[in-house]
């Protein structure tokens, strides 16, 4: 009997550390595996950009732009130069004189849009405001930006009409 339970402890102990191994193996992948996963989502070294930049010269001089002078009854609409893309300024200027120097008069600023399907004007813009005194010379700087079409500008003065400006295009 002894023989037979000396082999049925050998073979016990083989698979034992047949297990054994397999575990470690097992254990070890897994570490491996995990320690690759966390290798492989560190961030990459910090890496050193160079900026450079290059003067151009002023090929035309450049002259400060006289405003044309605000008349009531009448707008002005001029455009700002130098924006970048699609983006358009405005300037509306007219001049507003007040029936009632003692009180306040409030006006409003319109930025009206073409819309040719309908063939009428629709507000795109809208800027309320008002002064106290005599007159005023009001100025407002609408901008468009990536909407090209026909557009004008309304100023409407407590009590009084509204006066509209010449129509202008907006393009890209």
């Amino acid at each position: 009997m002894a023989t037979r339970s000396t082999a049925v402890l050998a073979s016990g102990t083989a698979s034992t550390a047949k297990l054994f191994v397999a575990a470690l193996a097992f254990t070890g992948a897994y570490v491996g595996f995990s320690a690759y996963d966390t290798a492989a989502s560190a961030p990459d070294p910090a890496q050193t950009v160079t900026l450079s930049a290059r003067e151009l010269p002023i090929t035309s001089p450049t002259t400060p732009r006289t405003p044309q002078a605000a008349e009531p009854g009448k707008i002005s609409v001029s455009a700002l130069p130098g924006e970048a893309g699609c983006v358009k300024t405005f300037v509306a200027r007219s001049a507003v004189v007040n029936p009632e120097p003692d009180h306040t008069v409030l006006y409003d600023w319109q930025l009206a849009r073409w819309n040719p399907g309908t063939r009428t004007w629709h507000p795109y813009f809208v800027l309320y405001d008002g002064f106290a005194g005599d007159s005023k010379t009001v100025r407002w700087t609408p901008s468009i930006s990536n909407n090209p079409g026909w557009y004008r500008v309304e100023l409407t003065v407590e009590g009084s009409k509204t006066i509209k400006s010449e129509r202008f295009q907006v393009s890209c």
